[in-house]
């Protein structure tokens, strides 16, 4: 069972750790090993993650995260030879989104991360929803998103979801020697 929850101090290391194995294995391939390093560098440092913890609304609303609960049943056996069962919840953080409003009306979702290995089973809707709805109760009636251009995983999620293409603009933190560009997608909440 997955649940959204508003991240703890206690999760800055499971918040960098799934962004530094979603970041690359999203953008390897559409954008240099170089500018991987320079945006991993910036966002994704426990420091600046522990530092980002806390909400400061309305123009960051704190990283929200997706945790796995699951029960694990471990066998003991007694004395006289009865087996028990011992069920224990445990949960891992396996993803992480945050957004913020950023014009009186307009909100945007600054990012969302899954550990690969749990994509394709709703936990970024799910994700993208609680950020949505955070958005919703601060008055945004717009939503936005920037995309890095043929980003193949994160386009055809934000489409599913109503967002549609509005321009295009130079990717964030982008040299003068790179072109790298990210599509801005809008829409309604």
């Amino acid at each position: 069972m997955a649940e959204v929850r508003a991240a703890r101090d206690a999760d800055v290391a499971a918040i960098c750790d799934i962004c530094e194995r979603a970041y690359p294995a999203t953008y390897t391939g559409l954008v240099s090993s170089d500018y991987l390093d320079r945006m991993l560098a910036e966002f994704y440092q426990p420091d600046r993650v522990a530092k980002a913890i806390a909400p400061a609304p309305p123009d960051w609303l704190g990283y929200q995260v997706v945790e796995e609960q699951s029960q694990v049943v471990e066998e003991q056996s007694q004395v006289i030879e009865e087996q028990s069962q011992v069920i224990e919840e445990q949960s891992r953080v396996v993803g992480v989104a945050a957004g913020g409003i950023t014009s009186p009306g307009s909100g945007e979702l600054f990012m969302l991360y899954l550990e690969p290995g749990e994509r394709g089973r709703g936990l970024g809707t799910l994700l993208l929803d609680r950020v949505t709805e955070q958005l919703r109760e601060l008055g945004a009636t717009e939503m936005w998103v920037a995309a890095l251009e043929g980003n193949k995983l994160g386009l055809p999620f934000y489409e599913a979801r109503g967002f549609v293409r509005q321009s295009r603009r130079k990717a964030y933190g982008t040299t003068d020697a790179e072109d790298y560009w990210s599509l801005l997608l809008r829409r309604p909440i």
